[in-house]
């Protein structure tokens, strides 16, 4: 498995990321722990989590992927084989069950959720810990129309830092990332941290795929000029860019059948955008999902995209995409429907 720079940090993580997030709701703990063997035995050494899992959140399953990792741990003795990475919970009004209903990113949220993911993990360490989301009026998963809100609940860069200072003095976490983040963000992280001499954001993770590559306008040049790569999640568009939700299917056990939530990529071109993207693999002898991935692979400000699975077969499949090299001929058809669907799912 290919290994790229983790930033500045002289660490490397391999090109693919085990995401865990289906544990402890879809999957089952012995079905986690599946995954977690395939992974490693393929070369999977880079997983990422967060306290928020298993998702769609609940109060029921908060924390259960974690914990599930955590067993896994036990059973093997094989934490010293992963890198691992979590994260912690930005605000959000519908997250009563975390801190009390008041999870910030300031000192003293950092310090609780770092603490409570290290137990249910069962390791002294987690080696990137990011923050999920912001903690001020941001356009993130898939909103768009941003409007500045003066009365906003902002914990300023340089507070939330000096929280993670902390964490990473005392060997809790060893370096520190950002995710759903704007350009905006991630600059006063990176200013931050070079003025105060504070932990600087090593990655970023936003989605990245065919239906959004948003990341391509403004973060893009952040992360090569500045070295905190992408880690991309969702490169299969949550699942649409298999096929399996067109012509309005819902497949019993997927994502969009246990979220009421509408999903960000049940968009009006989606659909068709799809079907040529699904269209073009097939020609060249693809498979969709492993050309979406291989695609996201290619792109030079990608440190690692970050897979997931529900069963083995999908798992399976998304790790073999990291050994496919699309030709030229591909990448200009998918280039070519990406100028007529530019980015249908923000």
């Amino acid at each position: 498995m290919e290994q790229r720079p983790l930033g500045r940090t002289g660490l490397d993580v391999t090109a693919i990321c085990l995401g865990t997030m289906t544990w402890g709701r879809q999957n089952t703990e012995a079905e986690g722990h599946a995954q977690m063997d395939y992974a490693l035995d393929r070369g999977v050494t880079f997983w990422d989590t967060a306290e928020m899992y298993a998702v769609p959140p609940t109060a029921e399953t908060y924390g259960r992927t974690e914990e599930i990792i955590g067993s896994w741990f036990a059973k093997t003795g094989k934490r010293n084989q992963v890198i691992l990475a979590s994260k912690i919970a930005g605000p959000g009004a519908h997250l009563s069950y975390i801190r009390d209903g008041k999870p910030r990113l300031d000192a003293k949220n950092v310090r609780a959720a770092v603490e409570a993911s290290l137990k249910r993990l069962r390791t002294d360490r987690i080696d990137l810990y990011q923050l999920h989301w912001p903690n001020r009026s941001v356009n993130s998963f898939g909103k768009l129309g941003y409007t500045h809100d003066a009365a906003e609940d902002f914990v300023a860069p340089e507070e939330t830092l000096a929280a993670l200072a902390e964490e990473v003095k005392a060997g809790r976490i060893l370096h520190v990332g950002l995710s759903n983040e704007t350009p905006w963000g991630l600059m006063r992280f990176v200013e931050a941290s070079d003025r105060l001499g504070l932990p600087r954001p090593v990655s970023i993770q936003n989605p990245y795929n065919l239906l959004n590559r948003s990341f391509e306008v403004g973060l893009a040049e952040c992360a090569h000029r500045e070295q905190v790569g992408l880690l991309g999640y969702a490169p299969l568009a949550a699942g649409t860019l298999t096929g399996k939700y067109l012509d309005g299917q819902v497949p019993p056990g997927s994502r969009r059948a246990i979220d009421a939530r509408k999903s960000r990529y049940d968009t009006p071109n989606a659909e068709p955008a799809t079907r040529r993207y699904i269209a073009l693999a097939r020609e060249h002898g693809l498979d969709p999902a492993q050309m979406a991935i291989a695609y996201a692979l290619s792109r030079p400000f990608m440190t690692s995209v970050i897979i997931g699975a529900t069963s083995m077969d999908h798992l399976r499949t998304n790790i073999a995409a990291a050994e496919i090299t699309l030709s030229p001929e591909v990448i200009h058809g998918i280039e070519s429907i990406h100028t007529v669907y530019s980015n249908p799912c923000p």
